[in-house]
């Protein structure tokens, strides 16, 4: 009977596996509560980016990740001058391709600029709380990963 009853129960476990593994996955559909916005770097480069007012400011030139693979920050390029954003004071939208940052011109204009031949050092301490700051953002926790050969 013990040996029945180990055979049952291994039978009525592979079906309901060959069931389960049968149906398809269920595909998520935008709206539902469990979706989270997917970006793609190549919806993201290129995005004309806006200031309150739709005052067009440049594009999308690079995006810096930080070394658990998160996007810390947008740089922003207008003509010949660099301007990084954190990535959580953009909103975006993809099919338009524009970014929207919420701070008026006359504050954008007196950020710091830097140009290709000379990036800002974007982990320094100082430099990410004051251009998290300047957006009235705080930088989440920055944990460095230690990379052994």
């Amino acid at each position: 009977m013990k040996r029945f009853a180990a055979l049952s129960t291994l039978g009525l476990t592979a079906f309901v596996f060959l069931v389960t593994a049968a149906d398809p996955p269920v595909p998520v559909k935008p709206g539902d509560a469990n979706s989270q916005p997917t970006y793609r770097a190549k919806q993201v480069l290129g995005a004309t980016v806006f200031l309150e007012g739709n005052v067009g400011v440049g594009t999308v030139d690079d995006i810096v990740f930080d070394d658990m693979g998160q996007i810390e920050y947008l740089i922003v390029s207008n003509e010949d001058k660099l301007v990084t954003i954190p990535w959580d004071a953009a909103k975006f939208n993809l099919e338009k391709r524009t970014a929207i940052i919420n701070i008026p011109q006359d504050k954008y204009m007196v950020m710091p600029t830097y140009t290709v031949k000379q990036y800002p050092t974007f982990y320094a301490p100082t430099y990410r709380v004051n251009t998290y700051k300047f957006f009235g953002l705080t930088p989440r926790e920055r944990r460095i990963i230690e990379r052994r050969p």
